[in-house]
């Protein structure tokens, strides 16, 4: 559905959190179809975020707004401890979105937010789209613990007017318990499928290398780097890392068959993930989805200590998804051999109507809300 000539150009607002590259990522195939309907996109981050965005994106407006910045520790334990201790920081961080977002709309006049896990992002004279995979938070103490967390969700998720979740409505689905909770949040909820910045080529590509792609936030991207960089010296192949560093720049070092870059574009990494033999990452959910578009092999691995990629490691095993292993448990070769007897099974996905339908609704109570916002121009006497 085209905006049509005598409708108000409307300004949205995209704002992906900043855990990871994986938020942002999934917002490209989203704002190339808010752009297409002819809708005025803004796009707000910081840091890495902010560096992928500008460079997917150079002439869209962009609005500097902080992260939440949360410090990862170096073992699970030390994370799941540093994640209780950074609690109250959360909750502030949320509060001053929020108080930003007051100011922005002020300012800037935005229609329309949509926040991709940033709970502060809502507001009364705007029309607010919360997207997440997780209405279910996997959490480290069992049911009770995770109907805590659920109920918490459910609070901030409940302030905005719909919620897109980025899989398949029904089974199977990509993040399976997660997007897909026995009890919903009390707002409309739409399954708007799997968002991929790529789509799958015609034909195969000749496997030219390894691929490892790097994600996530510090100090557990680094190690991940480490200790794969130390076992890497015991392959014999080509081998292609790409270190998930966006605004250091694209340039290449390459070491005898190692090839190592800090960042690609989306167009370099879809070439770079289709000529890879196997592609060895995290087990963000993006990176899920982005591997599914493509129908490449792949071994993932969890963050210590983030519950919600643990999970995700046990269920994408289970739907033949990944071959997925623990960090501290992480012998590359033995690794690659398995991979190569792993029944890989990968669902043709053409969701873009499911996308498409949701955006498009949006679009129609956004005008319609922005309508009624609109002065009224007093006819000539």
């Amino acid at each position: 559905m085209k905006e049509g000539n005598f409708a108000p150009k409307l300004r949205i607002l995209v704002a992906p959190m900043d855990w990871g590259l994986g938020h942002a990522t999934r917002c490209i195939p989203l704002v190339h179809y808010l752009l297409q309907q002819g809708t005025e996109v803004w796009l707000a981050g910081e840091g890495r975020i902010e560096a992928l965005l500008r460079n997917e994106f150079p002439d869209l407006p962009f609005v500097h707004l902080p992260g939440y910045n949360i410090e990862y520790g170096r073992s699970k334990w030390d994370l799941l401890g540093k994640m209780a201790l950074q609690i109250p920081k959360i909750l502030g961080r949320i509060e001053k979105e929020n108080e930003w977002l007051q100011e922005a709309v002020a300012q800037h006049g935005f229609d329309v937010v949509i926040s991709d896990n940033r709970f502060g992002l809502y507001h009364e004279d705007t029309y607010s789209v919360y997207m997440t995979h997780q209405l279910l938070i996997k959490a480290p103490f069992g049911s009770f613990g995770e109907g805590v967390m659920q109920r918490l969700n459910y609070d901030f998720i409940e302030q905005f007017d719909e919620c897109w979740v980025p899989d398949l409505p029904g089974v199977p689905s990509l993040a399976g318990g997660l997007s897909h909770p026995a009890k919903m949040p009390d707002l409309p909820v739409s399954y708007i499928g799997p968002l991929s910045r790529f789509s799958r080529s015609p034909g195969p590509a000749e496997p030219k290398h390894l691929l490892v792609v790097l994600t996530g936030p510090e100090p557990q991207r680094s190690i991940l780097e480490e200790l794969l960089l130390e076992q890497l010296k015991q392959y014999a192949g080509p081998v292609l890392v790409v270190r998930g560093l966006p605004g250091n720049g694209e340039e290449s070092i390459t070491v005898e068959n190692l090839t190592i870059v800090n960042h690609l574009s989306a167009a370099a990494l879809q070439q770079a993930m289709e000529e890879a033999s196997i592609v060895i990452s995290r087990c963000g959910y993006s990176t899920v989805m982005d591997l599914v578009a493509l129908g490449k092999p792949s071994i993932l691995v969890p963050t210590p200590g983030q519950t919600e990629q643990e999970y995700l490691a046990t269920h994408l095993m289970e739907q033949g998804l990944a071959l997925c292993a623990l960090q501290e448990e992480f012998p590359l070769l033995p690794l690659l051999q398995l991979a190569e007897e792993f029944p890989y099974q990968y669902p043709a996905l053409d969701t873009s109507s499911l996308m498409e339908t949701a955006v498009d609704a949006m679009l129609e109570k956004a005008r319609a809300r922005a309508a009624q916002k609109a002065p009224i121009t007093p006819s000539a006497s």
